[in-house]
């Protein structure tokens, strides 16, 4: 087994780090709903957003490359808008044991700086395609984007 890290996001927006991280991570089962082209939904398997242990079932829209995957809290500090996640099941295949994920939302100027690293922990010799890695970077881009413009045309939603 080997572990690649690396970074998935590092984006600057002019959304403050509580708002995004209220979004992206704590309300995402209810925020998903503005972003159908990216989530269909999320289900609560276990426990809910606040708590570690906690896992989500995230259902994808038809036509994406993975149906559904399964995450699991593993810690979370409200504090300092830092979130840290394993995918369990789900996206996996055969190449990976689990893909842990670190999220961190730090003041920027008056928005704050989101960035994403990942740690692939892979079976046997397998490798992580840079094709998927460059995929992942963009929906993640997208989402971000889509995210921060509901927010700034929503001012009132997590201030």
């Amino acid at each position: 087994m080997g572990v690649h890290t690396y970074t998935l996001a590092d984006i600057t927006t002019p959304v403050a780090p509580k708002r995004m991280f209220h979004a992206l991570q704590i309300d995402n089962h209810n925020f998903a709903k503005n972003l159908p082209q990216f989530l269909k939904s999320i289900e609560f398997v276990q426990g809910d957003s606040t708590t570690v242990g906690c896992i989500k079932q995230f259902n994808f829209p038809d036509g994406s490359p993975i149906n559904c995957l399964k995450n699991r809290v593993d810690e979370i500090d409200f504090d300092k808008y830092y979130v840290k996640y394993t995918t369990i099941e789900g996206g996996l295949g055969d190449t990976f044991e689990c893909i842990v994920y670190e999220n961190k939302f730090e003041a920027s100027g008056t928005g704050c700086r989101f960035t994403i690293i990942a740690h692939y922990h892979t079976k046997g010799d397998a490798g992580v395609k840079e094709q998927d890695i460059a995929y992942t970077k963009e929906a993640i881009k997208e989402n971000v984007k889509a995210v921060e413009e509901y927010l700034l045309a929503n001012p009132q939603v997590y201030a």
